[in-house]
């Protein structure tokens, strides 16, 4: 191992995990160098697509810990944050690391 290199690229994003024709994803946390279907840290929630109404359940608790640590967000699990924010008023707001302010 290399001096410098124990620091690890975390990634939350989705992991398919649906039969063919059955899309259903976890929504975990995992180092991003690691395959879509690899390992991963921690299960944050799911998605199922083919269901209309209650179909993702997150624990935005849990990816707030993540973001702080500096976790980046995939555009996916950024539009179910969005969509879950709005049917969850009382959840706190998530925030990208796109769309922080930087101090000056």
């Amino acid at each position: 191992m290399r001096k410098g290199s124990n620091s690890m690229a975390v990634m939350v994003r989705l992991r398919r995990t649906g039969g063919r024709k059955v899309p259903f994803f976890r929504i975990v946390a995992s180092d991003e160098r690691k395959a879509t279907r690899g390992r991963f840290l921690e299960d944050l929630g799911w998605y199922d697509p083919k269901k209309k109404s209650d179909n993702l359940q997150i624990k935005l608790d849990r990816i707030q810990y993540w973001i702080g640590c500096g976790a980046h967000l995939s555009e996916t699990v950024r539009s179910l944050l969005r969509r879950a924010q709005v049917s969850a008023p009382t959840a706190a707001p998530v925030a990208s690391p796109a769309s922080t302010p930087e101090a000056n």
